[in-house]
């Protein structure tokens, strides 16, 4: 299958040869402002800088993941001491946490792939 094809697929509306997504009709644009709305965090059209940090991004990634650990471990224990807690629900938090450190892990590895890749770059 080649790339046009599998555009159609993707895209029904998409015409041949029209390189312009704004032309199909499975695709819309979303205005700037409703994009605003739905992540604040990003930077604007005008340059504008957003009030969170790539810092900040990463301690609450981190902060995200510690919780997740945390509520895994609560529904083990909850579920040993024979509380009121479903297996599922404990088998849903520990697949969760799990998921959640696997992303934290591939994103620190990927950083670490940056960095060494700068320290290579000559000057």
């Amino acid at each position: 299958m080649d790339a046009l094809s599998a555009m159609k697929m993707v895209a029904p509306g998409l015409k041949t040869g029209a390189l312009n997504p704004a032309e199909a009709d499975a695709t819309k644009l979303i205005p700037l402002a409703e994009l605003n709305t739905l992540q604040p965090g990003l930077e604007s059209a005008n340059g504008a800088k957003s009030p969170g940090s790539f810092q900040s991004l990463l301690t609450n990634m981190v902060g995200d993941v510690v919780e997740k650990q945390a509520a895994a471990n609560d529904a083990m224990v909850g579920l040993m001491s024979g509380k009121n807690v479903s297996l599922h629900q404990a088998m849903i938090s520990m697949e969760e946490a799990n998921v959640s450190f696997q992303l934290m892990v591939e994103v620190r590895n990927k950083l670490l792939e940056s960095y060494q890749e700068l320290m290579r770059m000559q000057v």
